[in-house]
Parts: C-alpha cells; structure tokens; sequence
C-alpha cells in the first residue's frame, strides 16, 4: 500500500491507500505515535511500498530525519515535485503544498470541472483549479482559531475563547457571544461571498471543503458543496502515484 502524510502544525495525518483506493486514516500529535503505529499496522499485515510526505511545518532534511526507521524512500512534496496539474502562480516556490495537495485531490474526485476548494485549517485558502487542471490561485485569510487568538492577544480586556458547540445567534446579548457571533458568522458571510463571486463567473463551479474545522461550516455554505474530509490525502495519494507510475515509466502525454 501507499502512505501519504499530511504534517500540519499541530498534528501528522495519514492515509493508506491501496492503489487509488483509500483504506484507512489517521491523525497524531507526535511523530513518536505515528511511528509506534507504523510499526503495529506493519506487523499486522500493512505492506508498506511507497511513502510520500508533505508539511507547512517542517524542513525535508528533519523529515527524512525524523522518519529514519520507516525503512522506505522517503518521498517529500516540494515545488520541484512533477505534479498532475499546472500552477499558473507568479510565485510557485512560496505555494503550499498543502494547497497543491487539496487542488489536486479536487481534481481527482471532480475532473473535468471547475472547482473551488476551501481548506479551513490554521488558516482559511480559497482555491480555484479549473476543468483544464490549472491551478489558477486564490486566497489566504486568517483561520478560525486563529481570529478568537488574535481578538484576545491584539486586546487588553477581551479573553480567548473556543468556537460554540451550537451555531451563534447573529446578535449577541453579552461579549463573549459577540466573539463567537463575530468569529463564526463573520467566516460564514465571507466564504458565502466568495462563493457567489467565483458562481457568477462560473456558474458550475464545484465548490469542496476540507480542513479540520470543516464542519461546523458545511451546513452554512451555500448549496450545493461537496465536504471532502479526506481531499488532501487524496492529492497527495495522486500525486505519489503520478509520480511513481507515469515519471518512472516515462509514459507520453503526461503533464511535467
């Protein structure tokens, strides 16, 4: 099988594939926990092939490092990595491979159509990879955790607070509703607005979200969206095998 790791700021997530199809994931908070598991799954059966890794977090020298005993190459996403889609960005080495990742996997599960992939991790991105398998850019903009962070360090009196269990009323009647108010339904009017600016230039636009805090907007965008929990692990697993399979066969008709 093929492992694929998505290494985020706070945690390592993991998806095993058998080919194109996707077996089983995971998610760590230590490399130490992953590796413990690594060695179970393989004692259980798990025939590890081929590994390849992306991270926002962590240089590739400390990658190959830390994943010494994995014994498999180690394969590290980076803006030298043949992928199956064209960037059409002014700046591709200062690209994310954690947006190259979920704009592939979009394109993986929605080819042949335009597609908007939000990403809600530490950080919102915005994405537009289009039916021709371009990725034509986007937008980044504070995440959600990351806008009750800044309320409460940019202030002297307002507390850091967690997103509600339940949806926030719009009009809040004390302050710490007010943050989530703001927060959560400030986030919903702009990625709504981005949504209908993108819709009025293409209209079957696919709209996909993925990213940790995903869900507790997905019943908020405006239909229909496609929740995608996994899109990530998706690009990257296609990624892996474009490489593997076309650029090592060497085969015609492949996108470099």
């Amino acid at each position: 099988m093929n492992l694929v790791l998505d290494w985020g700021n706070s945690s390592l997530k993991t998806g095993w594939f058998d080919e194109s199809t996707l077996v089983d994931t995971s998610s760590y908070f230590s490399v130490d926990s992953f590796l413990t598991d690594l060695v179970d799954r393989q004692q259980r059966g798990y025939d590890l092939e081929q590994v390849l890794v992306s991270s926002t977090s962590r240089a590739t020298d400390e990658i190959r490092l830390l994943l010494t005993s994995v014994k498999r190459e180690i394969r590290v996403l980076d803006a030298q990595t043949p992928i199956p889609i064209r960037k059409d960005y002014d700046t591709p080495t200062t690209l994310g491979t954690d947006r190259v990742a979920a704009a592939v996997g979009a394109i993986t599960r929605f080819p042949g159509q335009d597609c908007l992939v939000f990403d809600l991790g530490t950080c919102l991105t915005a994405d537009l990879v289009d039916r021709e398998a371009v990725f034509r850019g986007g937008l980044i903009s504070p995440g959600l955790r990351m806008r009750f962070r800044a309320m409460h360090e940019q202030t002297a009196r307002l507390p850091l607070i967690e997103p509600p269990v339940d949806w926030p009323a719009l009009t809040a009647r004390n302050t710490r509703d007010a943050m989530q108010s703001g927060v959560m339904n400030g986030l919903a009017f702009e990625m709504n607005g981005i949504v209908d600016m993108y819709r009025q230039e293409r209209p079957d636009l696919v709209v996909v979200l993925c990213g940790g805090d995903a869900s507790a907007f997905e019943s908020r965008l405006k239909q229909p969206i496609f929740a995608v929990p996994e899109l990530v692990l998706v690009g990257l697993n296609r990624i892996l095998r474009y490489n593997v399979e076309n650029l090592h066969a060497d085969k015609p008709g492949t996108i470099h």
